[in-house]
């Protein structure tokens, strides 16, 4: 990587470009009444020595993959970003965006979002979720150039993290995953201003950050944050960390705000038209809103084009590696047409041997597959590795330095890993999978949300997914978490019901670009209940008819380890001469996108329904009706309470969800 121009920059030249953010994301939080002024004012010293002497960008190539990442973790600033990206010039953004900061259809939304505009790496807002994205994009980068080298890969990642960021529990397994595994080309600007909602941190925190950071492997030091100077040595002394390096920028939070800067009331309310006219003045800024002057803007605009030569420079290498297409396939996620015939040999392989087994084990036969045929995945677990099943064959371990393996130890982190997860995604190059215990996604849901938000290809792998956790206990036994993560607007949440289903549900995880996907493996053993081949997806279309009969009268809806339980009911019934048949229903949400007449036709009109899932009864009433409403509603088979510690038999006899428990609730119906 070129090094940045070691000249000390002049303070004078660098506070006017500076006060162009100021102005403009004062001028925006003040027109929408509304907003984050401070951070965006205190940061502009900081944020302009970056952008100018060291961040590598082509604001003309947004995309351009060996790119420096640079992330706005406390993304309440987001004027600060917003300005950044207009005055270096990126496409799409224009003056009209940021007067119409925090409007309904703008771009440039209260925090940023993802996807809104070129240049946002990754939506934050949520704080310590941005600081635990860039670990991941650093990792993903260090993963990348262990395989492809410097001349495609040497880019380094830099964020502007807040108080708050800092505070929050994320952040710990964040700081401690990057300083573990030396990741050297992340970079933390801390916007040190003493200063949250409440007033001084002092009131919430006594934390000395410089030495929490260096007890977790990280290079540290500090700098005045309007000072262009000293901004710059730390920067510059920053560049050959052989660490993750964090840098306290001790700031004014609002500088420049007559009567508001360096109090709690410049954090995020706006300023009014008497403030503003006094900080026009205190920064010597006699234009009107929203006006940069040609000289400041001109002098922007050629910041943005200065990575322009070093952008046509890789172009050109990358033209002339021998790497160039499985470069581009990589950074593109490009799925190999390869894997869907591999799954279908693998599951014509399962249903003629029609193994029992656990569904997290048929999960691990599907990424042998899975892992032979793609590059790009990159696996994990949160310290669960044998209990996820989440390390094939062959699968080389990442180790602090050495990135050239495939699996990621993330350490006792959920929250952290998803994070990290989500910021590998949006790097590019890296298909992420990472596991955890299933009731623990409760403490990673905020990740979650964030990956379904963002639209990005991430899957989340959550075994023990029901009270078939057994002697653990309801500590372990997830109830609820189906039901809170089915809500999840934009996340497929798959719950396959064996081997067959589960590579169904890993193809259709992977094939999908636009959306992650969370999907709930059993502990213990099922039996194979696709036993007939077939080399269709049923599982695409969310629910299909596993078993069917002529004039039935009941329709068993299930999920998971429920789907086995739901035909033995229905062979139960059928010596009693009752027909009935079996819907296996692993995505919801896929099934709620296939046209109403097959929806209709699968529920089966005419027949009483009867859901049978391990799990909380929210959600199902939409399948099965309510006896609240008019009619009879249908019955519901599963949970509505916590488990209970035992073996995981006698917890399904304990709470009635048994083939028996079916068969009485169809017959009760049919009275």
């Amino acid at each position: 990587m070129t090094l940045p121009d070691q000249t000390v920059p002049d303070q004078h030249k660098v506070r006017r470009l500076a006060n162009a953010i100021r102005a403009l994301s004062m001028d925006a939080v003040e027109t929408a009444k509304s907003g984050h002024p401070g951070l965006p004012l205190g940061m502009a010293d900081v944020a302009t020595v970056l952008f100018s002497r060291f961040l590598k960008f082509d604001a003309g190539n947004p995309g351009w993959a060996d790119r420096d990442r640079f992330v706005l973790s406390a993304g309440h600033g987001s004027m600060l970003l917003y300005s950044l990206l207009w005055l270096t010039g990126y496409p799409q953004i224009t003056v009209e965006d940021l007067k119409h900061f925090r409007k309904i259809g703008s771009p440039t939304a209260g925090h940023p979002e993802h996807g809104d505009l070129p240049g946002i790496e990754t939506t934050t807002g949520p704080l310590g979720q941005g600081i635990a994205n860039a670990v991941g994009m650093a990792l993903a980068e260090r993963i990348l150039n262990a395989r492809f080298g410097d001349e495609l890969v040497d880019h380094k990642t830099y964020v502007i993290a807040s108080d708050g960021d800092l505070m929050e529990g994320i952040s710990h397994e964040a700081i401690g995953l990057a300083g573990n595994l030396k990741l050297k080309n992340l970079i933390v600007l801390w916007d040190d201003n003493h200063i949250t909602i409440d007033g001084s941190t002092a009131l919430s925190t006594c934390t000395d950050q410089l030495a929490r950071f260096k007890s977790e492997g990280w290079t540290v030091d500090s700098c005045d944050g309007h000072d262009a100077a000293d901004i710059f040595r730390a920067l510059q002394k920053a560049q050959d960390a052989q660490a993750p390096v964090l840098i306290g920028c001790r700031t004014i939070i609002g500088f420049g705000l007559p009567g508001r800067q360096g109090t709690q009331k410049a954090h995020s309310d706006a300023p009014g038209a008497e403030v503003i006219a006094g900080a026009r003045k205190e920064l010597d800024w006699p234009y009107e809103p929203f006006v940069v002057p040609d000289d400041l803007l001109n002098q922007w605009r050629a910041i943005g084009a200065t990575g322009a030569d070093e952008y046509q420079a890789w172009e050109a290498r990358k033209a002339a590696s021998k790497h160039a297409k499985e470069f581009d396939d990589t950074i593109n996620d490009v799925i190999p047409a390869s894997l869907a015939p591999a799954l279908v040999k693998l599951k014509e392989t399962l249903s003629a041997e029609k193994p029992k087994a656990g569904t997290r084990k048929m999960s691990e036969k599907a990424l042998e597959v899975i892992n032979g045929e793609l590059q790009n995945t990159i696996g994990g677990s949160a310290d669960l590795t044998p209990s996820n099943n989440t390390r094939t064959k062959g699968l080389v371990e990442i180790k602090p330095g050495d990135f050239n393996g495939r699996y990621v130890h993330y350490g006792i982190r959920e929250h952290g890993m998803c994070a990290a997860m989500n910021g590998m995604a949006l790097h590019g190059g890296i298909i992420p999978y990472g596991g955890t215990f299933f009731v623990f996604s409760d403490y990673c849901r905020p990740s979650i949300r964030l990956a379904a938000l963002m639209g990005i290809r991430v899957v989340f792998v959550m075994t023990h997914d029901s009270i078939g956790v057994g002697e653990d206990g309801p500590t372990h036994q997830p109830v609820e978490q189906l039901a809170a993560v089915r809500a999840i607007p934009g996340l497929k949440v798959f719950r396959p019901a064996d081997g067959v289903e589960t590579a169904e549900c890993w193809q259709l995880a992977l094939e999908d670009a636009s959306r992650p996907s969370l999907i709930a493996f059993s502990r213990q053993d099922v039996p194979t209940v696709r036993e007939a081949h077939t080399a269709e997806n049923l599982s695409a279309k969310g629910a299909y008819e596993l078993a069917g009969a002529d004039n039935a009268q009941v329709t068993f809806l299930a999920t998971g380890t429920e789907v086995s339980l739901a035909l033995e009911a229905r062979a139960k019934l059928a010596a009693e001469g009752i027909a009935a048949r079996v819907v296996s229903m692993p995505c919801w949400s896929l099934f709620e996108e296939q046209p109403l007449d097959y929806r209709k036709r699968v529920l089966g009109p005419g027949t009483v329904k009867v859901a049978v899932e391990a799990a909380a009864r929210e959600g199902w009433d939409r399948y099965i009706g309510s006896e609240l409403l008019d009619g009879e509603g249908g019955a519901f088979v599963g949970m509505s309470s916590f488990g209970a510690s035992g073996p995981y038999k006698d917890v399904y006899a304990k709470f009635g969800i048994t083939a028996d428990a079916a068969v009485a609730a169809a017959k009760k119906l049919l009275k």
